[in-house]
């Protein structure tokens, strides 16, 4: 298993991780370690504060980052306030955070920068776990695209444990739990990785926007490396709720066994890599 600790604030464009941490120094030398990355990747970083101000976070981060100044001076590197990212008048605003964040998007490829790194302080959603859990599995849906990453960093200080495992589950990549890599594609999905019950609800997150889709979607997982029977569940789940013979899924063999014994077939099309 990839250790997401180190890995994870060194993400491809693509991944959404949730990152708890232990302390101030701990969260200070992550986010140092993600700038840095980000810098070094050519894209844009933007750093959303909420348990510290921009203007503090930018006086012990700038000394640590080398060319910071340079950086920031010429829009690579943005702070900001999750008050004017996440809220409007109070209240959550997940279409703010998407404009703000394709925004940021638009102003790294006019400057040959090659996407986003968003570090986001978590801890703007103590006060409602379960929302926050539901705005996140809800934000898996930027990521297919893959010009995006972003680390979600969980303060164990401040979230109870069941709302970290919570949080944790769906994101794609956390600590300790299956890592899951995707992207959209025209007619449905391609992942890799793994899925397991670590990061099942990432999985269905991703299944859901399929119910829907007109006229066939295909799952490609001929690069997933391992999921489980649950985990496959959910694609004859998505099936069912699907006109009959409108769902595909290629795979390899391992995959294609665990279908077929959970009796997906019925509703799937499964198509074996390597099959003409």
């Amino acid at each position: 298993m990839v250790h997401v600790a180190d890995s994870g604030l060194d993400p491809d464009l693509g991944d959404h991780v949730c990152l708890p941490f232990e302390g101030e120094r701990e969260r200070m030398a992550a986010t140092r370690a993600f700038t840095v990355n980000g810098l070094r990747r050519r894209t844009k970083v933007v750093i959303i504060t909420h348990a510290d101000s921009p203007d503090r976070t930018r006086r012990w981060l700038a000394p640590l980052v080398p060319g910071f100044a340079d950086a920031e001076a010429a829009g690579q590197v943005e702070i900001l306030a999750c008050a004017d990212t996440h809220f409007t008048a109070g209240r959550l605003d997940p279409g703010r955070v998407y404009e703000g964040l394709a925004d940021a998007n638009s102003r790294a490829r006019e400057h040959g920068q090659h996407g986003v790194y968003a570090l986001v302080d978590a801890s703007w959603g103590v006060r409602d776990a379960p929302g926050q859990a539901a705005f996140e599995a809800a934000t898996n849906q930027l990521f297919g695209e893959r010009w995006l990453a972003a680390v979600c960093q969980y303060d164990r200080g401040l979230f109870a444990r069941d709302a970290l495992d919570r949080a944790a589950s769906v994101h794609p990549i956390s600590p300790e739990q299956a890592l899951l890599r995707f992207s959209t594609t025209p007619r449905g999905l391609t992942v890799w990785g793994d899925v397991d019950l670590t990061n099942r609800p990432a999985f269905a997150s991703l299944l859901a926007r399929m119910e829907k889709e007109p006229g066939e979607v295909v799952v490609d997982a001929s690069g997933l490396d391992f999921i489980d029977a649950g985990s496959a569940q959910l694609l004859t789940v998505t099936a069912m709720a699907r006109p009959p013979g409108t769902t595909a899924v290629v795979c390899r063999d391992p995959m294609a066994r665990v279908l077929r014994l959970i009796g997906a077939e019925e509703f799937v099309a499964v198509r074996r890599v390597g099959d003409g």
